[in-house]
Formats: structure tokens, C-alpha cells, sequence
């Protein structure tokens, strides 16, 4: 078996490590985050050729592509089990055409209804066989405890990819009174006999910032190791195995509009995402480096502009912008992690580079890059933010026109493509399905700005009674049964914690002394 090996972005790890070691430590040594040593070149034929695949085969083959140090039934094996019938249409990932021209992917069929079940039904897969591997092999003789922050759909689409697999517990925090009905109801029915899920005062930076800490914690790491060899881990977007499973469907989707006649073979496609960590758009990338014949890269951000002004500029700077709470709530971030990546690699991968910007960001807050990493980063990409209002007008318009509900997320992505294409046809990625965020999709297709109360008979229900009465008033009634069941599902999860990393600390012993 050949085998690709893991360089980190910083240049601070000693040796390379295999993609098995990659996915279990998550963030390499000294901050970095791990790429790999070599990226595999499909021909166009081997692309187009995957349409005749089921989804599960075209994964597995990038996967061994990519020479992950896993055995080729294994993969297979592990495939089946993350793109089967836990998803909800038999092509995984279909997309739906508005026009000619503008294709929406729809990532959100899995088992919580957005895209982040594309890569969490497959990492803890890949996590619990990488870890029985290494052990197998004597280089860990521990079980791992994956703790999460989330701000609502990380949480519950991690808690649904984790729960049972086998060596690993899963402990999830969200924000008091800070998700939404759905979101809430999502995380604490959770199913699973590893599953742990908090309430913790505050917001969702007293969250993230607490399991932070806790992961800083060298004594309590020391601890658990100690007395019930355990490590904690992570599932968060920094880990190359939630990249890898994003980077098929971007090759596979490209597959899929040659094989139904909406491209033509070799044709270049350009594709927006709606972005605020930059892991789905960075897989985009990484798709058309081996191969697959995309052009342009869309980048949408929503009134978090960092992202879009960085594009534009060249200058990625948080020193003095305010952080704004918008509808689409996954594209609220100011530090988009995986940019790192995508630097490391339009510099030539200088892991000196890297270490330079990254210093700055966390002393001044802000960076600038060369002249020449700009026009690498300009020619693959283009950007555009879109505002609250600009976002509801989108949905108004596409469900008008197009009799199609969007989230808000793709709501952005719609707009942006809009004022940022060419003449290549759009692939757009579609994030969520519409009912995971109902209040604001009942506000944009009634004319209600963003905020704005709704009316009593709207405001007085469920979320889960507002996206019935959402599909009676469109007829588009398909609202998929884990968020139309939730007010019948039993809430499992109801304690309150601090965010303070000791009260985290206590909360997690607590867990494990349950188990």
C-alpha cells in the first residue's frame, strides 16, 4: 500500500505523519493544520466516468486517490456506512436546476438536514477506524472524548455522526437561549449511548472560548489520560478529515452534470459558496486542482465581510469590525480557519509565510499579503457580501420565480453568484434545507425585514408548527422527519453549565463517570 503522509501548514512538526494520525490529532504541532504531501490528478474521463457510480464508490475512490493508510476494503466498507440510506436521497447530493445555467447542490439531505452531515457522517467513521489502526499498531493504547462548541448545526450534525462509534464519547455546548427551536430540540433528543449535550451561560464566544481552554488544560488532558486513558479530540473544521469528504461532492457533482447533459464534457463550471470558515470553498479548490474543470471560485460572505474584503484587498483585518448576528448564523465568523490552508498553498507552501501572517493576526489583529500570493488568490477567486435584506429578497425572489424554498445561507450564495458570474454556468452550494431556519424564511417570503417580530400567529408557534404552516402557504410540504418529528421526540438533555473551563471540567468527569 502506498501511502500519502501530512506536512503542516506552519512547518513546525518534526515529521510527516499518515492520514491516520492526521484525522485522530486534528491540529498538528505548533497550531498548524495538516495537508497532505501530495495531491492526486484525476483526467477529465476519470471524472466524468464516476457518474456511473453510486455516491459511496465515487468517495472511496478519491479516498484512495488521496493513498490514506487505510485498506481499500476498509474504505469501501466505511463509505457504504456514511452515504447509505441515513441520507434521504439515493443520490446523496442531488442537485436541482433553476435554469439553464444555475445548479443548485444540495448538500442537505443527511441525518440533520444541512451540509455539515456530508462530512460528519464520514470523519467519525474514518476517526474510529483511524484510532483502531493506531492502535492495532501500538502507536496509542487510548479512547478519545470529541468535545464541541457549537453555534447550532456542528453540534447536532457531530452528535449524530459520533454517536455509537465505537472508542469514542462525543460532549457538545451550545449557548444558552442562544440556538434556535429547531437547533435546541435538535441537540437535546440526541440519541446514542456516548451522546453528552450542555446548555452553557452566555454566547457562543463563551463557549468557544471555555473548550479552548479546556483543551489548554495540560494537567486535566494529563488526568484523563492518567486514570481512564482518554484524549480529548475534536470534530471542528480545522480536522483534514471534515475536508476530504467535502472535496468529493464538489468532483462528483461536476461528474453529475455531464452524465444528465447540463454541461458539456470539460466545459468549465464556476462555483459560489456561502462561506465563513472557508473549509466548503477551500474543497472546491482542492477539487479543481485535481481535475475537475472548475474556473471561478465564488466567495460569499454575508455582513461579516472579512472574508469578501480580504479577496478584494488582500488585507485580512479584525482589529476594529464588528462581529454582527445575521440569519445565516454558520457564516458568522471573524477567524476563517481554514485560510491557512489555502495560503500554505498559494505560497508555494512556506510554512514561514504562514507562521509571519498568523503571528500578526493574533498580535495586530490583522495582515497583509505579498503581491504575488494576491494575484494567485485573485485569479481562482472572486467575492461579494450580502446583506440581511439583500439575503430575504433572495428568497423572495427564487421561491417566486422558481417555486424553490432557500435557507438563508444559500440565500447569500444565490445573490452572490448573481452579481459575480460570468458566462460559465454556476454551481451553487446549497447548505441547509429551508425548515432548519424558518423564522427567517417566513419573514423574507412575507416581506418582513430582519428582526422584525413576527406576526402573533406566527410567533405564538413551534418551530416546528411554523414550518407546517410555512409549507401549507407555499405547497412545497417536504420537510424532512428529523425537524418535523422534534416536538414529538423526548428531550434527553436539559443541564445548565458555566462556561468557566473547571465548570466545563466537571461537567465532562461527571459524563465519563456515567458511562
Amino acid at each position: 500500500m502506498t501511502q500519502n503522509r501530512y506536512i503542516d501548514t506552519r512547518g513546525l512538526c518534526d515529521a510527516p505523519v499518515p492520514f491516520t494520525e492526521a484525522v485522530v490529532n486534528g491540529l498538528a504541532e505548533g497550531g498548524g493544520l495538516y495537508v497532505p504531501e501530495s495531491v492526486p490528478h484525476f483526467t477529465l474521463d476519470e471524472i466524468v466516468s464516476m457518474a456511473e457510480l453510486p455516491y459511496a464508490q465515487r468517495a472511496a475512490r478519491i479516498y484512495r486517490a488521496f493513498d490514506i493508510d487505510l485498506d481499500a476494503e476498509t474504505i469501501e466498507e466505511l463509505m457504504a456506512q456514511a452515504y447509505g440510506e441515513n441520507f434521504d436521497d439515493e443520490d446523496i447530493c442531488p442537485i436541482t436546476s433553476l435554469d439553464a445555467s444555475t445548479h443548485m447542490l444540495e448538500l442537505w439531505h443527511g441525518p440533520t438536514s444541512a451540509f455539515k452531515d456530508m462530512a460528519l457522517q464520514c470523519l467519525p467513521r474514518f476517526f474510529s477506524a483511524s484510532a483502531a489502526a493506531l492502535k492495532d499498531a501500538g502507536t496509542i493504547d487510548n479512547d478519545f472524548l470529541i468535545l464541541v462548541a457549537t453555534s447550532g448545526d456542528t453540534g447536532k450534525a457531530a452528535l449524530e455522526g459520533f454517536k455509537d462509534q465505537a472508542g469514542t464519547n462525543i460532549a457538545v455546548m451550545y449557548p444558552h437561549g442562544g440556538v434556535s427551536d429547531i437547533q435546541y430540540k435538535q441537540m437535546a433528543t440526541q440519541a446514542g449511548d456516548n451522546v453528552m449535550v450542555w446548555a452553557v451561560r452566555g454566547n457562543f464566544d463563551d463557549c468557544q472560548t471555555g473548550a479552548k481552554a479546556v483543551f489548554g488544560d495540560g494537567p486535566f488532558a494529563e488526568s484523563l489520560m492518567g486514570e481512564r486513558k482518554i484524549a480529548l479530540s475534536s470534530a471542528n473544521s480545522i480536522n483534514w478529515g471534515r475536508l476530504l469528504p467535502q472535496i468529493v461532492y464538489y468532483v462528483s457533482s461536476y461528474a453529475v452534470l455531464v452524465g444528465s447533459g447540463k454541461v458539456a464534457a470539460g466545459q468549465p463550471i464556476d462555483v459560489c459558496v456561502p462561506t465563513g470558515n472557508f473549509g466548503n470553498i477551500l474543497a472546491a479548490w482542492y477539487a479543481k486542482q485535481i481535475g475537475t474543470p472548475i474556473d471561478m471560485l465564488l466567495c460569499a460572505s454575508n455582513e461579516n465581510r472579512v472574508l469578501a474584503d480580504f479577496i478584494n484587498t488582500g488585507t485580512y483585518d479584525i482589529s476594529e469590525r464588528e462581529f454582527v448576528l445575521t440569519p445565516s448564523p454558520s457564516m458568522d465568523i471573524l477567524v476563517s480557519s481554514n485560510l491557512e490552508r489555502q495560503l500554505f498553498e498559494m505560497t508555494g507552501r512556506s510554512g514561514e509565510a504562514i507562521r509571519s501572517w498568523m503571528a500578526d493576526l493574533r498580535d495586530k489583529r490583522s495582515f497583509r499579503i505579498d503581491e504575488e500570493t494576491f494575484a494567485k488568490l485573485r485569479s481562482d477567486f472572486a467575492a461579494d457580501s450580502i446583506d440581511s435584506a439583500a439575503c430575504f429578497a433572495a428568497i423572495k425572489e427564487v421561491f417566486e420565480h422558481h417555486n424553490y424554498l432557500l435557507d438563508p445561507h444559500t440565500a447569500v450564495a444565490y445573490q452572490a453568484a448573481q452579481n459575480l458570474r460570468g458566462e460559465n454556468p454556476v454551481l451553487i452550494a446549497s447548505t441547509a434545507h429551508w425548515a432548519k431556519f424558518g423564522e427567517s424564511v417566513y419573514r423574507a417570503i412575507h416581506g418582513i425585514a430582519p428582526g422584525a417580530a413576527l406576526p402573533e400567529e406566527a410567533a405564538c408557534l413551534s418551530g416546528c408548527e411554523l414550518n407546517e404552516l410555512i409549507a401549507k402557504e407555499t405547497g412545497l410540504d417536504y420537510i424532512p422527519a428529523n425537524l418535523a418529528n422534534l416536538d414529538e421526540t423526548e428531550i434527553r438533555f436539559t443541564d445548565i453549565i458555566d462556561s468557566a473551563p473547571e465548570s466545563i471540567e466537571q461537567a465532562i468527569v461527571k459524563f465519563l463517570d456515567q458511562r
